[in-house]
């Protein structure tokens, strides 16, 4: 019986069943959702559990539809979402749960447009960019940079990020047929910091060895970076808030975590990983806000 038990234990180790230290039967959170979000969700968790011995939290990504999909069906108890439900999502949960969708904030992103370090632009309108992923720009030189035909990368489908980026850059017009949909933003990053060519988008956390461009409303516009300060004052034209989703009201240990997600440790995670902590007036006094 000891080696079945050891060999168990062993099997829970490799495929990742285990999120935290070995620990005691008790008290399981599942997390599933948003690729934007699952570094931080990751990191929120790997805390938490450090301070709360006999939790497990479980999280994985797949896309904010993944997560939603399984808010629906009862497999998870927190979505994360990089866009916000839709009223026939919210719909199918009180339907098949019986119990109302609580959204909760919980970090905020600014929505990066990528290219090469070495390409020479430094800002773009959303106007260009919209022109880039209908297709109707092919050429750099039609942006005013250099090295002929553009190389567009973005998400796939169930992917909040691409759902947000259609709705607030494509104005709800369709991605041109030549876009190059990637499993997840580390995916993007990656196509874009090996071609000069490419031009993708995606969480500001993720931005690290390419360019993030500044962006503006229009030609008229100021171009605007998108650092902390302007995303907490949402002078970035594509701000956004990042979202756990539940059915009902959260209780239990996941309340208890959600409110130390939203308190001074959680929201100074956000930063740690590379997105934006919610705006301070958000929070009550003692870094808590009520859910």
């Amino acid at each position: 019986m000891m080696i079945h038990a050891r060999k168990a234990l062993a099997l829970a180790l490799a495929t990742g069943i285990l999120a935290g230290p070995l620990q005691a039967a008790g008290k399981t959170i599942t997390i599933k959702g948003s690729d934007t979000m699952v570094i931080m969700g990751q990191r929120w968790a790997e805390e938490y559990m450090k301070s709360h011995p006999g939790t497990v939290i479980q999280v994985t990504g797949g896309g904010s539809g993944t997560g939603i999909a399984a808010l629906i069906n009862g497999s998870t108890d927190i979505a994360e979402s990089s866009r916000p439900m839709k009223q026939e999502e919210k719909d199918q949960v009180k339907q098949k749960n019986g119990k109302e969708v609580v959204e909760v904030p919980v970090a905020l992103d600014g929505l990066a447009i990528y290219v090469h370090k070495s390409n020479p632009m430094k800002k773009i309108t959303l106007a260009q960019a919209k022109a880039v992923y209908t297709g109707k720009t092919t050429k750099w030189e039609d942006l005013g940079s250099k090295g002929g035909q553009i190389i567009a990368y973005g998400r796939e489908n169930n992917s909040g990020t691409y759902t947000y980026f259609k709705e607030h850059v494509l104005k709800n017009e369709d991605f041109a047929a030549e876009i190059l949909s990637m499993p997840g933003t580390a995916a993007v990053i990656n196509a874009v910091a090996k071609d000069k060519k490419a031009i993708g988008y995606g969480g500001i956390a993720y931005a690290k060895g390419i360019k993030a461009l500044d962006v503006s409303v229009d030609e008229a516009s100021p171009a605007i970076a998108p650092s902390m300060d302007n995303v907490l004052s949402g002078k970035y034209p594509i701000s956004r808030n990042l979202f756990f989703y539940t059915a009902g009201q959260a209780d239990g240990e996941a309340k208890a975590f959600i409110s130390w997600v939203l308190g001074a440790e959680g929201q100074k995670i956000c930063e740690a990983v590379g997105y934006y902590p919610l705006a301070k007036t958000k929070q009550k006094k003692g870094g808590k806000q009520s859910i």
